[in-house]
């Protein structure tokens, strides 16, 4: 009875030093193990961001995602300061 109690010791101690030296992963994964989240571009400042995280306007027919919405003002502004240039 008592080798069997140090045989379940010794597992337990044995996940328990494996959990504490093995190093996390990096990037956060799924229950398939692919990449949760997809990371996108600011037109505005060029900041990459999750997709979940971005702030979505349609603008002309196409989704643009910022990081703020300051950027999607700003990127609004200057577009229609381009239109009346040209």
């Amino acid at each position: 009875m008592r080798f069997i109690i140090y045989l379940v010791l010794a597992y337990v101690a044995y996940r328990v030093l494996k959990a504490v030296i093995r190093p996390k992963d990096k990037v956060s994964r799924g229950e398939d193990g692919g990449v949760i989240d997809e990371m996108v571009q600011d037109p505005q400042c060029r900041m990459y961001i999750p997709r979940r995280q971005a702030i979505e306007k349609p603008i002309d027919g196409k989704i643009y995602h910022f990081c703020s919405e300051a950027c999607a003002t700003k990127f609004l502004q200057e577009g229609k300061r381009e239109e009346r240039s040209h």
